[in-house]
């Protein structure tokens, strides 16, 4: 079998993204103060790969098409579950002996679950915001595309992002913190974090036009093209480039 760069492009840029969704899950645990003035944001250090997960999926909408992206947005989705069903069965596993020893001086019982026993109906709120969010991005991204006539990549990366960031940050609080926090608590909870992913989401931008630039003019791959009806036409039913036609 022989991989085309293609193909090598997308193992590459599903890696990243599934790597980007699973340790975000990882090191949600730890907290962080963002200062926008006035007012402190206490925020999770999760946020800082997912961010990644909405640039990939534009790249990946833009050159294989809202198809493909919704398949590696499920496939992010199953292996998130895969990952906490691991995390979860290592945790029911005895501890050796000797980690309960007082000089012992690696990871014990306590330090362990801590870290990897979060919360259930966070990992849930998370689990949800991120389906809507991602699909709700793809779809976004194409409309814009297809009403711009696939010019104005800045419009289509920079809004799906704003509009499923703001999704994602509404799902995941009122999941989160219904009925355990008052609803004004939750109003600001939502409006501080969505400023910061804003402010992310605004300066990815330059990084998307940096990506469509290496995949396309580095590597050769063309993005696809939307015709009227918002269907890809420059790809084959496989999500391959057409073969050029022979010479005559």
């Amino acid at each position: 079998m022989t991989l085309d760069r293609r193909i090598q492009l997308f193992l590459v840029l599903a890696g990243l993204f599934i790597t980007s969704l699973v340790v975000g899950d990882i090191i949600g645990v730890k907290l962080f103060e963002v200062h926008l003035g006035p007012v402190v944001a206490v925020m999770s250090v999760g946020m800082l790969p997912f961010p990644v997960t909405f640039l990939l999926t534009d790249i990946l909408n833009e050159f294989y098409g809202k198809k493909v992206a919704r398949f590696v947005t499920w496939v992010g989705f199953f292996m998130a579950i895969f990952t906490f069903v691991i995390v979860t069965l290592a945790g029911q596993i005895p501890w050796a002996p000797m980690t309960e020893a007082k000089d012992y001086s690696g990871t014990v019982a306590a330090s362990f679950n801590n870290v990897f026993g979060g919360s259930q109906r966070i990992l849930m709120a998370s689990m949800v915001a991120y389906l809507v969010a991602q699909f709700l991005d793809i779809s976004v991204f194409n409309l814009l595309k297809r009403v711009t006539n696939n010019r104005m990549l800045w419009l289509r990366a920079t809004g799906s992002t704003v509009v499923s960031q703001l999704i994602d940050t509404m799902v995941v609080q009122f999941i989160a913190w219904t009925g355990v926090l008052p609803q004004d608590v939750i109003f600001r909870i939502i409006f501080t974090s969505y400023a910061v992913k804003l402010l992310v989401a605004i300066g990815l931008t330059p990084l998307v036009y940096l990506g469509h630039a290496l995949v396309e003019r580095k590597l050769g791959i063309a993005p696809v093209v939307l015709g009227e009806d918002g269907e890809p036409v420059n790809l084959s039913p496989s999500g391959t480039e057409p073969p050029p036609a022979p010479a005559a």
